[in-house]
């Protein structure tokens, strides 16, 4: 498929309530189409994996075109560079996510992004790392010990940004990994109290989240990470 080709069908399949959504995200009208989520992963099914494809797709500008471009890149032919040009345009908290745990995450080296972006001024660049943090905690089983504390410390030291969608990404990279074990539970409690007692405004805010999930964590049987015991307790009753 061509990126014109895509785009006739990315516009066929738009509809005024998806493109209200996407407003309300943040993007411009101009840029925004009106697609589901669901539908733009259908088309990237169709597309395959081309980098060149890919490129044209983000370079229109349009949200859902940028979501599919994403979902095509093949990344074996990308590198951490062209990763950090894509970075530069996002301007949503949604396509940022979107990015790091369909694209970034699966990349090799994206540790570097995290040392690199963690004290960004840009807000979805540095949204981006506590993303790729709380992203590696749920699902890389082999993460080392060393790397957990490392990234508490990058926690601790660059949580004091006011910004609404940096902190929620910090608040998340923080509950994810108390979710590790009990150990990293006991870590992160004690984490989220510093920042709630001692810290500034967007500090107290993050610790203050945090604690409601790190503070009501249990193990259940054929998990290996905790859960909310909220989330258990709805389970049985369901049961």
């Amino acid at each position: 498929m061509t990126s014109n080709e895509i785009l006739s069908e990315l516009k066929a399949l738009s509809s005024e309530k998806y493109k209200a959504n996407v407003v309300k995200l943040g993007i411009p009208e101009t840029y925004s189409i009106g697609v589901s989520t669901a539908d733009v992963r259908k088309l990237a099914k169709k597309a395959g994996r081309d980098n060149s494809l890919a490129h044209e797709l983000w370079n229109t500008g349009y949200h859902e075109a940028r979501l599919l471009a994403v979902l095509v890149i093949d990344k074996k032919k990308f590198t951490l560079q062209e990763a950090e040009t894509l970075m530069y345009d996002v301007i949503s908290w949604d396509l940022c996510d979107h990015l790091c745990k369909n694209l970034l995450i699966k990349m090799k080296g994206y540790e570097e992004l995290i040392e690199k972006w963690c004290d960004s001024e840009a807000t979805y660049t540095k949204r981006a790392a506590f993303t790729l943090m709380a992203t590696a905690a749920i699902h890389e089983k082999s993460l080392k010990n060393h790397t957990l504390d490392h990234y508490l410390e990058l926690i601790r030291m660059n949580s004091d940004d006011e910004r609404e969608h940096v902190k929620k990404s910090v608040s998340w990279a923080l509950r994810e990994i108390g979710k590790r074990d009990f150990d990293y539970q006991e870590k992160s409690v004690l984490l989220a109290h510093e920042l709630l007692e001692n810290g500034n405004k967007a500090q107290k805010r993050i610790g203050k989240d945090a604690l409601k999930e790190l503070e009501n964590l249990v193990k259940t049987e054929g998990r290996s990470r905790l859960i909310s015991a909220d989330s258990q307790m709805g389970k049985e009753i369901k049961s």
